[in-house]
């Protein structure tokens, strides 16, 4: 389409949903985050299709629940398994209707040359292509390895500023930019201009150094004259590792974080802006899923969407204020690897009994706490009047549970029977 926007998606790594100003943070400040919302929309139910890394970014890049596509684990160095090629990402659906497109940062959806983000749909690619805990720690442009473990430090100014170039390269033309920052993520670590800023210590620092990166961006597109046409959506990977303390986000007022299917491991901070088209200073209440991207973007730039099953929907009327439940209601399958653990449809959460690890000591300064296995029996919950999770309500409501159990189990018979492959060597 002759007016489409650009598209910046900036995902950060493990912040939990309060680890921004406007979503309750405490001990450090988000000016440019909170601008972003003020000019824009702010998502208090957005959802990640996995409580972990890889499944979470293989289900934002291609619209579907990580087990439709095989992507159920967390990938290790040299996995021999990776996001499989045929399947369409974000970037090759923009590239088929003429973007530029670039990534920046985190891959983590297969470290081998043919599951790299160039193999993928991205013209270029600048970054780790895992975690930064991980070794080793290659540091890559494109396909080659440019150096050996990075100075962890200057991670979020050498990505900010690769992200800037590929702006400032494609303001005459429809860009697609994935800036997928490896910080909050374990080991933390903040340039000198950010260490020391912030009440929260250096998690804050660091969260601040994120803010700053997001303000850079903005104020380049405010310099080139291409913010209103500009569609930037902001959004975590998933929720925080709880299990690192004071180098770890807050998920509050949500339960538990990162690894569990509960709120505080999938629901993340999420804010979208696009002056033309996306009123702003708005508040939406809708539950979105990063999964909602990709038929989304489909629907503003008019690409084909992927010949294949996908779980997302076009959520444009939403993003551009049409009244809450004007449209069929998202329901949301939480899935743990490959296993169902609970649905939400509407305000009822529905958690089937399965196993979890809850923190019972966080860490300090780096070094991890403790846990401990736990199992949640058959539970619902009331997310609008108590989205911490505290108060099960399946015996005041066996009519909901039944219905969500139904819903549940047909949706997981009906994924089984449509799984597709991951790739492999």
């Amino acid at each position: 389409m002759p007016n489409s926007p650009n598209v910046i998606v900036v995902l950060t790594d493990d912040q939990g949903y309060a680890d921004v100003g406007v979503f309750g943070a405490q001990g450090f400040t988000t000016p440019h985050l909170d601008r972003l919302a003020a000019e824009g929309l702010q998502l208090t139910n957005f959802y990640v299709g996995a409580p972990t890394c890889s499944p979470s970014r293989a289900a934002l890049m291609t619209g579907s629940y990580p087990p439709r596509i095989g992507m159920t684990d967390v990938l290790q160095p040299s996995s021999s398994v990776g996001l499989n090629p045929r399947e369409v990402t974000i970037a090759e659906l923009l590239k088929s209707v003429g973007y530029a497109t670039a990534a920046v940062g985190k891959w983590h959806l297969g470290d081998r040359p043919i599951f790299l983000p160039t193999r993928q749909g991205f013209d270029e690619y600048f970054g780790l292509p895992y975690s930064n805990d991980m070794t080793p720690l290659p540091f890559l442009e494109n396909e080659d390895v440019i150096e050996y473990s990075p100075d962890l430090s200057q991670l979020t100014k050498r990505y900010t500023q690769r992200a800037l170039d590929f702006i400032t390269r494609n303001q005459q033309n429809r860009f697609f930019l994935y800036l997928a920052h490896s910080m909050p993520h374990v080991p933390i670590a903040a340039s000198d201009d950010f260490k020391g800023r912030s009440e929260r210590g250096l998690y804050g620092d660091v969260i601040m150094e994120l803010d700053w990166s997001v303000g850079q961006i903005l104020a380049k597109l405010d310099e080139l004259g291409i913010a209103n046409n500009t569609l930037v959506v902001f959004a975590s990977d998933n929720g925080p590792w709880l299990l690192y303390g004071n180098h770890a986000g807050s998920a509050q007022p949500l339960r538990e974080g990162k690894f569990t299917t509960f709120e505080g491991g999938q629901r993340v901070p999420a804010i979208v802006r696009w002056p033309d088209q996306i009123a702003a200073n708005r508040v939406s209440h809708d539950v979105v899923t990063a999964m909602d991207l990709l038929p989304t973007i489909a629907a503003i730039t008019g690409a084909a969407l992927p010949n294949c099953t996908i779980d997302g929907r076009n959520v444009l009327p939403i993003l551009e204020g049409a009244p809450s439940g004007a449209g069929p209601p998202t329901t949301m399958y939480f899935y743990a690897g490959a296993e169902l653990q609970a649905v939400r449809a509407g305000p009822w959460k529905l958690h089937l009994p399965h196993g979890y690890e809850t923190v019972t000591e966080p860490g300090m300064d780096g070094d991890p706490g403790e846990k401990a296995s736990r199992i949640t029996p058959m539970s619902l919950f009331d997310l609008d009047a108590d989205p911490g999770e505290t108060t099960d309500l399946s015996e005041q409501h066996p009519d909901v549970v039944s219905e969500l159990m139904g819903v549940a189990a047909a949706f997981d018979a009906d994924l089984q029977k449509n799984q597709r492959a991951p790739g492999r060597l």
